[in-house]
């Protein structure tokens, strides 16, 4: 089972990521389960938001010991909150959403540009393109100004992605985007539609590493 974790407490986010994560089910495959971190903020928009949830996701981990274990863990988050501290606690491999979309995009072109959410998170976000080593192939990084709870305005959403998509790959030269939210799900395909471009979602991106972790295990059997 790979459990994906959003660790903000806004459910419509996750329904949107169960949605986006439909063409990765099959028969006889993992099964993909989407749970909500009730107790997260509605949106992780700030560096104290993902200190603070870090450690509800440790709590989220330890209240479930008696359940079911995941063979693999995605956190459906651009921030990776808890990622490297799950990693020293759970048995089974934990996936940071982020880091699988920076890698997943470096695979698909020279140089990636992310949407981010707001002006403030992008420091955040460059600190872990550096960390990765992958600050040479970062085009920009560039907001749309919407909160997480905001991305519901499918009108205004869309249209500032579309903008700041294009922006990214006519101006700086992006010949791949990264939606720098997990909120984002639902515009993915229009988003790629219109910039002509591989667009990477980042949950998208974390679940096919994991799928790539457990099937040939499985197959193998």
């Amino acid at each position: 089972m790979i459990l994906v974790l959003n660790p903000n407490s806004t459910q419509e986010v996750t329904d949107q990521i169960d949605r986006s994560l439909q063409s990765f089910r099959s028969t006889g495959g993992p099964e993909i389960v989407c749970d909500t971190l009730r107790t997260g903020p509605p949106g992780i928009e700030t560096q104290a938001h993902v200190d603070g949830t870090s450690q509800r996701v440790a709590d989220y981990f330890e209240s479930r010991k008696a359940l079911p274990q995941p063979s693999v863990v995605v956190m459906a988050c651009f921030s990776d909150p808890g990622v490297h501290a799950l990693r020293e606690t759970l048995d089974c491999p934990v996936l940071g959403s982020a880091e699988c979309a920076y890698f997943t995009a470096a695979a698909r072109g020279e140089r990636f540009g992310v949407i981010s959410i707001l002006a403030r998170v992008i420091a955040r976000h460059r600190r872990q393109v550096r960390v990765l080593g992958l600050e040479g192939r970062l085009a920009a990084d560039l907001p749309i100004e919407r909160s997480v709870v905001a991305l519901s305005d499918e009108e205004a959403t869309f249209t500032r992605m579309r903008e700041v998509g294009r922006t990214l790959v006519d101006v700086h030269g992006a010949d791949v985007v990264v939606m720098g939210c997990a909120g984002m799900a639902r515009y993915r395909d229009r988003l790629e539609d219109a910039l002509r471009v591989p667009v990477i979602d980042p949950t998208q991106a974390a679940v096919a590493m994991a799928l790539g972790v457990l099937l040939p295990r499985a197959r193998s059997r």
